[in-house]
């Protein structure tokens, strides 16, 4: 059984459907979930068109996917060749500094690092993220990354320590910094984390 039950948890409203499982004449609850494809409501074919849902929720899906397709490759590699080499196969640096300096043209390579990386976390992961301040040796941004959310929030907690889920944040992006020729340090306050990143000239 599902129920659609709207409710306001951290001072945001929300509709969450409870699932209940019914069982030799007991009620059991199996979980809640505060996203629902209302996909009962897809007309009938042939149908070219499907309900949406806000893209709040589609970047928080298409992140924990992603962190989930992490965790599982993770896995598998520390347990074939060794934790070292698993955190070594997410080094995308050289990748990502392509795309930034591909991308965005106009400014300096450098500049454009750290413009991509706010545009890239806020436009196509869906995360709040706040440029504090940018120069050509320094550069500060505030993120809140639903990467970070996952651990307390998702089953995610279950199949990785958790000092290794924030490793493996760290050494993606420790590498995408190093490639771009930036040295980051990163800071935290709960699931925000602040990164601050210098260079030599």
């Amino acid at each position: 059984m599902h129920y659609l039950i709207p409710l306001t948890i951290d001072g945001l409203r929300n509709t969450y459907c409870f699932t209940f499982l019914t069982e030799a004449g007991k009620w059991y609850f199996q979980h809640f979930e505060s996203i629902t494809v209302r996909l009962d409501k897809t007309g009938p074919p042939p149908v070219s068109t499907f309900p949406d849902i806000p893209e709040g929720q589609k970047a928080w899906m298409r992140d924990e996917i992603l962190a989930h397709e992490q965790v599982r490759l993770f896995n598998m590699l520390a347990k074939e060749k060794g934790r070292e080499f698993a955190f070594d196969w997410f080094k995308d640096g050289f990748g990502y500094f392509m795309e930034a300096r591909t991308w965005v043209p106009f400014v300096p390579v450098s500049r454009a690092f750290i413009l991509y990386l706010c545009w890239e976390q806020a436009n196509l992961r869906g995360n709040r993220v706040t440029l504090e301040k940018v120069d050509d040796r320094e550069a500060t941004i505030t993120l809140e990354p639903n990467y970070l959310r996952f651990y307390s929030q998702t089953d995610v907690r279950d199949q990785i320590p958790a000092e290794d889920y924030r490793r493996l944040f760290e050494t993606i992006w420790q590498d995408r910094a190093e490639k771009a020729g930036w040295k980051l340090q990163i800071t935290y306050k709960g699931d925000t984390c602040v990164f601050h990143l210098t260079r030599e000239m």
